[in-house]
């Protein structure tokens, strides 16, 4: 099912490793990539559940617009272990105007197909989804 504002279907990949990292916990993070060829949303790269936020930053291009949700472990004031899926719209400043554009108008229609998401964010440099970044959104 495509996109009407810009064309993009969801690979069923990117729904079923999604629900392995929400329901299994598989995965710390999944990141896709939009194929402008094929005109679909895939998945681009998996981090396996033992690995750091640093990891999952590293996956993300320099100059390359992507999607990613991450697993966010956290430990609450009152002591409990906590969780909380991230999604994040990565769009750095030296991305191509036109995969800014296509990732911007694909964003809405791809988060609505991963059922979960419980905090967004938008970044555009490494500084806006860093550690204390998450720390303060999960709460």
């Amino acid at each position: 099912m495509a996109n009407a504002a810009s064309g993009m279907a969801v690979h069923n990949e990117c729904k079923l490793k999604f629900l392995e990292l929400k329901a299994k916990r598989s995965f710390r993070f999944i990141v896709f990539k939009i194929e402008e060829k094929q005109k679909q949303v895939i998945v681009e790269k998996v981090g396996d559940p033992t690995q750091r936020h640093e990891d999952f930053a590293a996956c993300l291009p320099d100059s390359e617009c992507r999607y990613a949700v991450f697993d966010y472990d956290f430990v609450t004031q009152e002591n409990c272990q906590k969780s909380r899926i991230f999604f994040i719209a990565w769009s750095p400043d030296t991305a191509r105007v036109r995969s800014k554009m296509i990732y911007a108008s694909s964003k809405d229609r791809f988060k609505r197909e991963l059922d979960g998401i419980q905090v967004e964010l938008q970044a555009t440099d490494p500084t806006e989804m860093d550690l204390d970044v998450f720390k303060s959104r999960a709460n």
